[in-house]
């Protein structure tokens, strides 16, 4: 699959999938403040994430509070590539992470991940969001109606993990 056009897209978030708040960093984590707010990534997954879109098995595309945010600021520190696609709510400026607290919003990410299913609808899609187990009532049946979308939901106090990683690359064949 090398073509933008038929390789799987990838719907990435950041706080709770790549940033995960820990007291404790764990062995080889890195941190850094951006915008103001502190974050802490696993840089091996990171890593990984890359190869899966440098090799051509997925297009990452960011689908995150952070908008284009991510792309300016976060890719190149994280070891992401720039310059990746970036979906924003319409009426919102990047913010960074507010916590889970922060309120709801009507979740536009699942009005965005339908948009992008319907763009591209010949493409399978994997969407990685730690807001997706909350958010379970809102997408299932969407989900259930598109079986070429594979979500995967991190814990928001781990983050993305290797094992959730090796899930897609098995999904993705």
């Amino acid at each position: 699959m090398g073509a933008t056009g038929d390789r799987p897209i990838l719907l990435l978030d950041v706080d709770g999938v790549l940033n995960s708040p820990r007291r404790q960093l764990p062995e080889g984590w890195r941190q850094g403040t951006f915008n103001g707010f502190r974050l802490s990534w696993d840089p091996t997954i990171t890593a990984r994430l890359r190869e899966l879109h440098e090799s051509g098995r997925v297009e990452i595309q960011w689908l995150t509070t952070w908008t284009t945010d991510a792309d300016r600021l976060l890719a190149e520190p994280m070891g992401l590539p720039r310059g990746l696609k970036t979906h924003a709510r319409a009426d919102s400026a990047p913010t960074g992470f507010l916590g889970s607290l922060d309120g709801a919003s009507g979740w536009w990410k699942l009005a965005v991940a339908q948009e992008v299913a319907a763009a591209e609808p010949d493409r399978r899609i994997v969407w990685i969001d730690d807001d997706l187990a909350e958010q379970a009532d809102d997408t299932g049946d969407w989900l259930a109606a598109n079986p070429h979308v594979l979500v995967v939901a991190p814990d928001l106090a781990v983050g993305l993990t290797h094992s959730q990683l090796g899930a897609v690359e098995a999904w993705l064949g």
